[in-house]
């Protein structure tokens, strides 16, 4: 089946009157898709993230509140969660889809390096989940945006990979201790997305789509709106049973592989990128 743009897909009410609040939000990026996606289902929307110059673009073009939020901050992320409750009057949904890309050697990472990554990838998301989970006293759907890479290998990712699936297994941990609140929590792990700032300049060389193609058997990279199709759905009542779940949105690379390093390298090398 065909690709669908984000202007191809009919606005419908699957989340008519919740509040909602997506942090990692930068242009271009699966943090902007899925606030566009909640807005059109009907949701009212906050937006954060890192950098206020980006948020107010985004937010004047789609027409969400936004507010600054540096995640490896926990005053920050607390301050966040209630004046998004407060501003939208209320919290049903909250998404985080923050996440640093580095790629090093495994003997390389420094101390710095690993401090930052816990800091962007685990002891902030968990501090913002603590924070939504109070409040949420009456229910409401967690969503952390995890990647396939914490579960199918990759050169060189090991501090990225090992947090994202040390997240995966907090959110577990909430879905179990928290769904007498009427708490749902998941993790959406997608691919390559094709058309988001992370992974969309590489996938941009037709090579290196077609490398990654090989290993995908629906045969072509993601896009950020597969991810908002994943989020949306999440968040709403057809999801209703499903809590403590890690839904792949990835053409089923888990059932074959990441390209090597080698690979990919040899890929920029003959393309001159």
């Amino acid at each position: 089946m065909a690709e669908r743009t984000m202007a191809e897909r009919t606005m419908g009410e699957r989340l008519k009157g919740r509040k909602a609040l997506v942090l990692g939000v930068a242009p271009g990026n699966v943090g902007e898709a899925i606030a566009r996606r909640y807005l059109d289902e009907g949701a009212s929307v906050m937006i954060a993230g890192r950098r206020a110059d980006a948020l107010e673009q985004v937010a004047g073009a789609i027409g969400a509140e936004w507010q600054a939020c540096d995640i490896t901050v926990e005053a920050d992320a607390t301050r966040l969660v209630a004046d998004a409750a407060t501003r939208l009057g209320g919290l049903d949904i909250g998404v985080n889809a923050t996440g640093w890309g580095l790629l090093k050697p495994f003997l390389e990472h420094d101390r710095a390096d690993l401090d930052q990554m816990t800091a962007v990838q685990f002891t902030g998301p968990f501090q913002f989940f603590q924070a939504l989970l109070k409040a949420m006293p009456n229910g409401g759907a967690i969503i952390q945006i995890s990647s396939v890479t914490a579960t199918i290998m990759f050169d060189h990712h090991a501090a990225y990979m090992g947090t994202k699936a040390g997240l995966d297994h907090v959110i577990r941990c909430i879905a179990h201790e928290f769904g007498h609140q009427g708490i749902r929590a998941n993790s959406i792990a997608p691919g390559g997305i094709a058309d988001a700032p992370m992974s969309g300049g590489g996938l941009a060389v037709p090579a290196m789509a077609a490398l990654y193609a090989r290993e995908i058997p629906l045969g072509r990279s993601g896009v950020a709106a597969d991810v908002a199709d994943a989020a949306v759905w999440l968040a709403s009542d057809e999801a209703s049973f499903v809590t403590g779940q890690t839904i792949h949105v990835s053409g089923g690379q888990t059932l074959r592989r990441n390209p090597s390093i080698n690979e990919v390298f040899g890929v920029f090398a003959q393309s001159g990128a």
